[in-house]
């Protein structure tokens, strides 16, 4: 694949960057912080992000099970934030190619319609298993993950990045 122009090229991520990147966000998600509505998904943007990037590496069988213990840990209905990752792995496996021509914030604008059916879809099951409606505030909270985008972009690639090297004899 020809890289696009001005972009920097990238070691190879380790295996373990993108499980410890993944056990950090998801020990993060466990705190309890009230069950804010408008509190962005972490989770889900790190699975979208690794999904994006490499998704060779992450499937949907562990956002599934991803999913799962947060729906167990945040006693919502089963099968509810399972669902939402595995729409958002999907997405992310689907645009992959194309998303990777892009610089983080056009990514972030054209996850954020990804991010709003996401919160939309979960709003939706609360709703019919009989919750009332959270208020507008969930609005914010897919904006908030958009915003967010290129901070955990940058922080992810972080270790990948190549130490400029002045060495003019060295082809790359």
């Amino acid at each position: 694949m020809i890289m696009p122009r001005g972009q920097q090229l990238l070691m190879p991520v380790r295996p373990g960057f993108i499980v410890l990147s993944i056990a950090v966000v998801f020990v993060m998600s466990l705190l309890p912080l009230g069950g804010l509505a408008w509190m962005p998904d972490l989770l889900m943007m790190v699975l979208a992000f690794w999904a994006m990037h490499h998704p060779q590496r992450l499937g949907m069988g562990v956002a599934f099970m991803l999913g799962l213990c947060m729906d167990v840990q945040q006693t919502s209905m089963l099968g509810q934030h399972a669902l939402a990752y595995v729409l958002v792995v999907y997405v992310a496996h689907r645009s992959s190619r194309r998303m990777m021509w892009f610089s983080p914030l056009t990514q972030a604008l054209q996850m954020l319609p990804v991010f709003v059916a996401v919160h939309a879809l979960q709003v939706l099951i609360r709703m019919a298993a009989g919750h009332m409606f959270p208020g507008l505030s969930v609005a914010l909270a897919p904006l908030l993950e958009a915003a967010l985008w290129p901070l955990l972009s940058a922080a992810l690639l972080a270790p990948q990045r190549r130490a400029p090297d002045n060495d003019d004899n060295r082809p790359l």
